[in-house]
């Protein structure tokens, strides 16, 4: 007997270009992969409506549009969640009872408007939404960004509270697991780790010439991140430091240019940015907030050389042996001019692939989410 699936999705998850649509997009490649005839939603905005490669995978696709602006805003819920509930969405979902997941906390508005006598819900939790929220309105400079990511995290945090216990709670880091169940007192909340694009570890032994910071610069957390290593670490040390990545302000554009050995990559393509992973000697990639993981962090350790980074970007992943950390610019400085001349080795591609390999293996992931909903 074929078994079916729904999936939906906060946002399109192809092109998988960020960390959110990499896990929904490798996810659904494994349950596919596995078997699964896939009816894929999704919330369309940002012009993100590229539907042609999901097509190979999917049995179904339907879009929805997202509330934007004052359509979808709630004084009692998310914006994140009210811009996202669907009457037609609903109504698709409950004429069967085929199990569901649910990507994102962004599109849990619809679980009381379910049927759920005769199926099972997985919610996948790419984050501990509310903390996320107020570390993006620490580091947020606009006032009126500030406020809202400061009310967002506020709702947030009551709204998790409310949650159906009768649902799964897949959290992507195993901290972040355990945070959930321990705050909002739900029993079926478990660790899956990340789904990712990357199924080997292929960093090249040898020495890169250059230090690379690369993210969404975009968003305040990583603009925040790329502005700190350039005005407090590479201040102090003069080695080559490339930072890459979408949407870079004029602000990261300024800075990057102020120094002779640093420089910005705007905007790369997927096959430049795997360049410059490979290429670069240390992928230095600090995070300030400790929520979730890093795929960009991931991607630098199946694909790249050293990786150096603080204790937040590694927090509850089980990726520390892999990483030299330090949580101070003094400290990362040191270490990146202790490693600058110092070879990637057989022995750490080793160490990586003992940790990586059965951890992120998306077709032993995709086993554990067959096993729950089915």
């Amino acid at each position: 007997m074929s078994r079916h699936l729904h999936i939906v999705c906060l946002d399109n998850p192809y092109p998988p270009d960020y960390g959110g649509a990499i896990d929904m997009f490798y996810k659904i490649v494994a349950l596919q992969k596995a078997g699964i005839h896939i009816h894929l939603h999704y919330f369309a905005y940002n012009g993100r409506t590229n539907e042609e490669e999901l097509k190979k995978y999917c049995y179904s696709i339907h879009s929805y549009e997202r509330q934007i602006g004052s359509k979808g805003f709630s004084f009692r819920l998310p914006y994140i969640v009210s811009s996202r509930i669907n009457k037609e969405l609903v109504a698709r979902l409950n004429n069967d009872d085929h199990p569901i997941i649910l990507e994102g906390l962004h599109c849990t508005g619809i679980l009381q408007k379910l049927d759920m006598s005769k199926r099972k819900v997985l919610v996948r939790l790419h984050n501990d939404e509310s903390r996320y929220y107020q570390k993006l309105s620490v580091a947020e400079r606009n006032w009126f960004n500030k406020f809202y990511f400061r009310n967002e995290s506020r709702l947030l945090k009551k709204y998790q509270r409310l949650l159906p216990a009768n649902s799964i709670y897949a959290s992507i880091s195993s901290a972040d697991a355990e945070e959930f169940q321990r705050l909002n007192n739900l029993p079926s909340s478990f660790h899956l780790r990340a789904f990712v694009a990357w199924q080997q570890v292929i960093g090249k032994e040898g020495v890169g010439n250059f230090c690379l910071y690369h993210g969404n610069l975009s968003v305040a957390e990583n603009e925040k991140a790329a502005c700190w290593l350039l005005d407090k670490v590479f201040t102090k040390i003069k080695v080559p430091l490339v930072i890459a990545g979408k949407a870079p302000s004029a602000c990261i554009k300024k800075r990057a240019h102020l120094c002779q050995h640093t420089c910005l990559v705007a905007d790369p393509s997927e096959k430049e940015m795997n360049d410059l992973v490979q290429k670069a000697h240390i992928n230095i990639l600090p995070s300030f907030n400790s929520t979730g993981i890093k795929l960009k962090l991931l991607h630098a350790l199946f694909e790249g050389r050293h990786c150096v980074v603080n204790d937040a970007a590694v927090e509850g992943t089980g990726l520390e042996a892999t990483c030299h950390i330090g949580n101070s610019a003094e400290a990362l400085a040191s270490i990146i001019m202790q490693l600058y001349h110092h070879p990637f080795a057989e022995e750490e591609i080793r160490l990586r692939k003992k940790v990586l390999l059965p951890a992120y293996d998306n077709n032993e992931n995709a086993k554990k989410i067959i096993a729950w909903l089915y």
